[in-house]
């Protein structure tokens, strides 16, 4: 399995990515999914039936129809600190409900664990490299990143994402409140600022249990169907937001990464 620092230098290395030559998607969709340790194992079920619940929800098919070629590519995988290659779902077409609960019954069909460590930046620097690996041509590319905190394994996270929206890559995020932590201020605000990119990237914060499966299947809609997310969604530049909080508070990753920093 690849680390993710040689994840990171293979994506930055390629000025960009060859266009597929094969079938035609209106999105290519890779869905990220945190299972780090800060989620206890209620948190991660929740999290688990929003996805499951969401594609197979009437509204999430309805907007694969709806789009320009009736179809998508989709991916999942669960990110930490790292990237167990066996928590990848292989990419699948989805043009109605059949391949949508065929999709949602194997991921319902994973066993559920968390793992240390929080590096958003491994997310995407191994969600951007499962696009070279598919046969579809997609109108869109993009990276749909759950966490509930802010970076703190491996290397930074903003070069990571700079690096894939510099391949035409959006990198949309679902900010995880449920338990917020004041070290690190709002974590919708870090997402805004340090992980999501690209046209018309937003950000959802999910404050309470309940509300997980109607931000998934929202944000899934918004991401399949290509519309303009509301304006209080899309990433407002201006707003404070340290990207390398995570690391400062997990003093051995900073010094790794930045060892020249007095701190």
């Amino acid at each position: 399995m690849l680390t993710t620092l040689t994840l990171l230098m293979s994506l930055t290395a390629g000025a960009e990515i060859a266009a597929a030559s094969g079938e035609e998607v209106d999105v290519e969709l890779v869905l990220a999914v945190d299972v780090s340790g800060s989620m206890d194992l209620e948190e991660a079920q929740v999290q688990r039936a929003g996805y499951v619940d969401a594609l197979r929800h009437p509204d999430f098919v309805n907007a694969v129809r709806e789009g320009l070629t009736g179809r998508i590519a989709i991916s999942y995988f669960e990110w930490a600190g790292t990237i167990q290659d066996s928590s990848h779902l292989p990419w699948q077409i989805i043009s109605g409900p059949e391949e949508a609960n065929a999709f949602a019954a194997r991921l319902e069909a994973r066993p559920i664990a968390t793992r240390r460590g929080t590096s958003i930046s491994g997310a995407i620097a191994y969600g951007a490299k499962l696009f070279d690996a598919n046969s579809y041509s997609g109108m869109r590319r993009v990276i749909d990143v759950s966490g509930d905190g802010p970076n703190n394994f491996g290397p930074p996270v903003t070069p990571a994402r700079d690096a894939a929206t510099a391949l035409g890559i959006i990198i949309n995020g679902l900010a995880i409140m449920i338990r917020p932590s004041a070290a690190y201020g709002s974590l919708d605000d870090y997402y805004s600022n340090c992980v999501i990119g690209g046209p018309g990237a937003f950000v959802l914060p999910v404050q309470e249990p309940e509300d997980f499966a109607i931000a998934i299947r929202r944000k899934l809609i918004l991401e399949v169907s290509g519309a303009e997310p509301p304006a209080r969604l899309i990433r407002t530049a201006g707003t404070d937001a340290d990207c390398l909080i995570g690391e400062k508070l997990r003093p051995s990753n900073m010094e790794r990464y930045y060892p020249e920093l007095d701190r």
